[in-house]
């Protein structure tokens, strides 16, 4: 019998925003590997079955599923907003690389969901407009100084750019840090995004501009979105501004 292993986006936490694709894949899956609060996430049947794990255990995660579907099942690894994007993909394909040649045979579908900036962005306007990049702030697999690096050159290019795991109880300093370098390049005017939760009934959308932007504005689910000199913001009276960064571009000045 050969296994298979799918390894499942399941957006940002709105159900409405689980793809189809997604939802058959979990149908046809009997284990389920993930972080906690995304496996609780999951409706399963009596016959499926979730291994929850915490969050710093993904290549530990990863390789028990992958262990799991060499001996035939149907196993699911899942992840919130895109499986691709800072997230299990990754650590699956980093794991399969190092690992038995049994792993390599097996049948692997990545299944794609709305990440985090996408949401928070369709929420609040249209602030990726343009050229943008998606930049991790969270400095457990990478060094600082190739953070603040990227930060620096992303800016001074003109991209927005798009901050994931900003802050946390063991990572308290790293989001002040990257917005007093993006201040050395950008205006304090460009707008900044604060967005959590999309979508859900506990969604949370701040808008600022990078001068007013505070460390403590944001936590590790919020997704911040760090506009260009270009982009702009609608007030719209009562109703909620919106942030957009126009389709042409100018040379950053």
């Amino acid at each position: 019998m050969t296994g298979r292993l799918a390894i499942i986006g399941l957006g940002p936490g709105n159900e409405a925003q689980v793809t189809p694709e997604a939802s058959r894949a979990v149908e046809q899956a009997a284990f389920f590997y993930g972080y906690k609060p995304y496996v609780d996430r999951l409706e399963l049947r009596h016959d499926q079955t979730r291994i929850s794990s915490d969050n710093r255990e993904e290549l530990a995660r990863a390789k028990e599923a992958l262990a799991k579907a060499v001996e035939g099942h149907s196993v699911a690894v899942v992840s919130g907003g895109d499986p691709g994007v800072f997230a299990m993909a990754a650590a699956v394909c980093e794991a399969i690389e190092s690992g038995p040649e049994a792993w390599k045979a097996l049948d692997i579908e990545i299944v794609p969901g709305i990440t985090a900036m996408l949401a928070v962005a369709a929420r609040i306007g249209a602030p990726l407009g343009h050229d943008f990049c998606a930049i991790s702030l969270s400095d457990n697999l990478k060094p600082w100084d190739l953070i603040e690096l990227r930060l620096l050159a992303a800016a001074g290019a003109g991209f927005v750019v798009a901050l994931y795991n900003p802050i946390s109880k063991s990572r308290p300093w790293q989001l002040g840090r990257a917005f007093e370098a993006l201040s050395a390049i950008l205006p304090g005017t460009v707008p900044v995004v604060f967005g959590s939760a999309a979508g859900r009934p506990d969604e949370r959308m701040e808008v600022c501009l990078l001068a007013d932007a505070k460390p403590e504005m944001a936590d590790m689910a919020t997704c911040i979105i760090v506009g260009s000199t270009e982009t702009r913001i609608i007030r719209r009276g009562e109703k909620p501004a919106l942030v957009y960064t126009p389709r042409a571009a100018t040379r950053p000045k």
